[in-house]
């Protein structure tokens, strides 16, 4: 009879289609988020106008979704490691897409605010799912840059909406951007179909279905029904929601919370309000929605050049050394600058700030054990929604205040030297994950 460890077959497998689909499909995911991060700084500008809204109440309708995600990433985490990843995952998709879609036809910014809220906590929820997804499949050797490449997917989803918004937004108007919201439901049957649910759920619920999936991460492993198959079990099978604060995690687990807090401020604070703050500055806003893709696409190379880095070195350091440059690069934007070097900082600021919510991302899931990592990974992010709330609504308080293009960027390069502060509090736990081996015994 063998005995086979779980993990120790994900991680030592080797790439094949089983992987490629469930990166690309999770990337897919991804993507939509990112198309939610910008598509409201998108729109902000017109919606100001039909709807006469002040800087602080457009902030604040900028947070409804935040304040969704902080629900759904606090709640629905929970939820899944007890009912599966997968069937979440599908709920909160289709919650997204029809609640989006819905927010074309808000008639005032009370209905837009609840339509926002609902898609918010569906998006909230998905993101440390899918990370969590990636952690648990991906072979342990490149795991990090595979995690990132798929976050990535964030960044592509930003730049599809600054560049649609710049093209559709001046002749269809803002509604149609909405509209587009239904996109993501044809993706729907295809992740019913070919994303596997959580390993380690099936391990614990399904041991049929997770031997076919163990097979297809390895299938020189020739499984037998004798196989028994050995899985990271939670300490002392204690509620794993509590289990993220003992045996010294409490402290790493806020830690990672005030991480989430200072990165997504910077994250959502630019995604909503860069076309308005340089528009104010006296930029077309034309121009202004282009420097949203600018941002995406140094999000995109910045969490490609993050995972590999952090493959290879360490990820605690590379992610301080991320969350350096988009303080420095943050400040620089409010200085006058020449066309190249404004986008360079542009691209620059967004390497490293959606580069770092990448890498906070793989961190955290590298931080908790395989039982908890959904719990542990949801419940950092929900509290760091508290930062990303407070940037739609910091970004209003500045434009209100006047204080000027470059208190402006300076104010929000603050949270990047806090997030610093914060990683270097953050320790491993005392209680190690227990070393399981692959044991042949001759029977």
């Amino acid at each position: 009879m063998r005995k086979i460890s779980v993990q120790e077959v994900v991680d030592k497998a080797h790439l094949n289609p089983f992987h490629w689909t469930i990166l690309w499909l999770c990337t897919l995911i991804i993507i939509v988020d990112g198309y939610d991060l910008i598509v409201y700084g998108v729109v902000l500008p017109l919606l100001m106008q039909e709807w006469s809204l002040t800087p602080p109440q457009a902030g604040f309708l900028g947070s409804m979704a935040l304040f969704g995600m902080m629900f759904g990433a606090l709640t629905l985490g929970v939820v899944a490691d007890r009912i599966g990843r997968k069937k979440v995952i599908l709920l909160c998709l289709i919650s997204f897409s029809v609640f989006t879609f819905l927010c074309a036809f808000a008639r005032n910014p009370t209905e837009f605010g609840i339509y926002r809220f609902i898609a918010g906590a569906g998006l909230g929820a998905m993101f440390p799912m899918i990370v969590a997804v990636m952690t648990e499949y991906m072979p342990k050797a490149i795991r990090t840059t595979l995690v990132a490449l798929t976050v990535s997917g964030y960044a592509m989803g930003g730049m599809l909406a600054a560049g649609l918004g710049a093209w559709l937004v001046p002749t269809y108007g803002w509604k149609l951007m909405f509209y587009l919201g239904l996109v993501p439901l044809l993706i729907v049957p295809i992740v019913m179909i070919a994303l596997p649910e959580s390993l380690e759920f099936l391990v614990r619920k399904d041991e049929k279905a997770a031997r076919q999936v163990i097979q297809k991460l390895s299938p020189e492993l020739k499984l037998t029904e004798s196989d028994e198959l050995v899985r990271p079990a939670a300490a002392g099978g204690k509620a794993p929601f509590l289990e993220i604060f003992r045996e010294g995690r409490a402290l790493g687990t806020i830690m990672l919370g005030v991480c989430f807090g200072m990165c997504l401020l910077m994250v959502y604070g630019l995604g909503n309000w860069l076309p308005k703050l340089m528009n104010s500055a006296g930029y077309p806003l034309q121009s202004s929605m282009l420097f949203l893709m600018v941002l995406n696409i140094g999000g995109i190379a910045g969490g490609l050049l993050g995972g590999y880095l952090s493959d290879r070195y360490n990820v605690r350091k590379v992610l301080m050394v991320f969350y350096f440059f988009a303080a420095l690069s943050l400040a620089l934007l409010g200085f006058k600058t020449p066309a190249p070097v404004l986008y360079t900082i542009l691209f620059v600021c967004g390497a490293t700030t959606i580069g770092s919510q990448i890498l906070q991302y793989a961190y955290s899931a590298q931080h908790f054990e395989f039982s908890m990592r959904s719990t542990g990974v949801g419940f950092a992010s929900s509290l760091g929604r508290i930062g990303a709330i407070l940037g739609p609504m910091l970004g209003g308080a500045l434009l209100a205040a006047n204080l000027g293009h470059q208190t402006n960027f300076l104010i929000f390069a603050i949270p990047g030297i806090i997030a610093i502060f914060a990683v270097i509090l953050v320790r491993q736990p005392k209680a190690k994950e227990q070393e399981l081996k692959t044991v042949v015994v001759n029977s």
